[in-house]
């Protein structure tokens, strides 16, 4: 007499992975990310994340605070790494400041209202 209920069985073993794990599926890692945030009233925050190691954050951020007369910091998040903040909504500005630099445009990503 055996307990068939407590054989150990696992239905997916022999299936592998669905998906072919060419690469993670969702995955953001090879985006920048460009995102608004309201703060109070009509204030709102431009965020700018994802950017490549090669790049100067701090110089960037200069640039940036130069050519579009706001202002910005430079925030140490635990996802997402380094985050450029400034003030106003900035996105196509920044977008378009990315892609004269030479940034292909297919991987920046604009988020927002």
């Amino acid at each position: 007499m055996s307990v068939q209920n407590l054989n150990t069985f696992d239905p997916f073993a022999d299936e592998g992975d669905p998906l072919g794990s060419t690469q993670d599926v969702g995955s953001q890692q090879n985006y920048i990310h460009i995102r608004i945030q309201q703060r109070n009233g009509r204030k709102t925050l431009t965020t700018l994340q994802g950017l490549p190691k090669e790049y100067d954050l701090k110089k960037l951020l200069k640039a940036f605070k130069k050519e579009f007369a706001c202002n910005g910091t430079l925030v140490d998040d635990e996802e997402a790494g380094q985050v450029i903040q400034l003030q106003g909504d900035q996105r196509l500005k920044i977008s378009q400041f990315l892609v004269q630099e030479g940034i292909p445009k297919g991987t920046i990503k604009v988020h927002g209202f």
